[in-house]
């Protein structure tokens, strides 16, 4: 009764439904890999936030062979020592902390090997005074202790049509601070100091934009997953339906049973 299977047609056709099965699984298991990876990615990041460990040379971690941040190295508690820009801090508005919105205030600090980098010295709730004067930077050589963050991206909320007014920045990243203040040279990303002034917040960790693993591009990985291996079902499931169609019109026609035509 399944003889008919051997037949060049069905041989090519059932060909072609083992190659788009094979495809889908491909595909399903490729997606599913990268839901994994993100997945993987979040859990190296939160553990690197929980356990920042004992404080180690900001030079050290982003030294000549890893100048970048990354999911080793953020959250990772720093120190660095250097000189305060007292003429050009910053404040960064549209920050939220405990549902509360506010700015940060950012100050660069000159280190002693040349470069330099974004310390943020901490929260402040309302609207950005100029300058933020009210939280003025030490003078004098000092060490800041605190936790190394990555770099933020323009979704982060600081951005505001028609630009911000001067001494204010919209994202705390390396182009961002170029095109404000031309130092020699920006260590990646910024710090979050642990002991700030009076009248300011400490600034928690901040996961990096987009890259803690759980977005909702990891989910939609998921649902291609989901998709692609449903199609392959599919495939499975109109191959036996077509099969088994032509197996009982075989057996109809064994039988006679074929429809005459007039």
């Amino acid at each position: 009764m399944y003889r008919f299977l051997l037949t060049p047609r069905w041989l090519g056709g059932t060909a072609l439904a083992v190659a788009a099965v094979a495809v889908c699984v491909w595909l399903g298991s490729w997606q599913l890999g990268r839901f994994e990876d993100k997945v993987s990615s979040h859990q190296e990041i939160s553990r690197s936030v929980t356990a920042a460990g004992a404080a180690r040379p900001l030079g050290e971690l982003l030294g000549e062979g890893s100048p970048q941040v990354t999911t080793d190295t953020v959250g990772r508690a720093v120190t660095v020592s250097g000189t305060f820009d007292q003429e050009h801090q910053l404040v960064v508005p549209n920050r939220v902390l405990d549902g509360k919105q506010g700015y940060y205030v950012l100050t660069p600090l000159r280190t002693d090997d040349g470069r330099t980098v974004a310390v943020v010295r901490g929260w402040a709730p309302g609207t950005p005074a100029a300058e933020a004067s009210a939280a003025a930077a030490p003078a004098g050589e000092v060490t800041v202790t605190g936790r190394l963050q990555a770099g933020e991206t323009s979704g982060s909320g600081g951005a505001v049509a028609g630009g911000l007014p001067a001494g204010q920045l919209g994202t705390i990243n390396q182009a961002a601070l170029v095109n404000k203040l031309s130092y020699d040279g920006w260590y990646d990303g910024w710090v979050a100091a642990d002991t700030v002034p009076a009248g300011l917040t400490a600034v928690p960790t901040v996961q990096p934009q987009g890259g803690n693993g759980l977005s909702l591009r990891a989910f939609q990985n998921l649902g291609y997953t989901l998709e692609w291996f449903v199609f392959g079902g599919f495939v499975v499931f109109m191959w036996f339906r077509l099969a088994r169609r032509e197996a009982e019109a075989e057996q109809d026609r064994a039988l006679g049973l074929d429809p005459v035509l007039e």
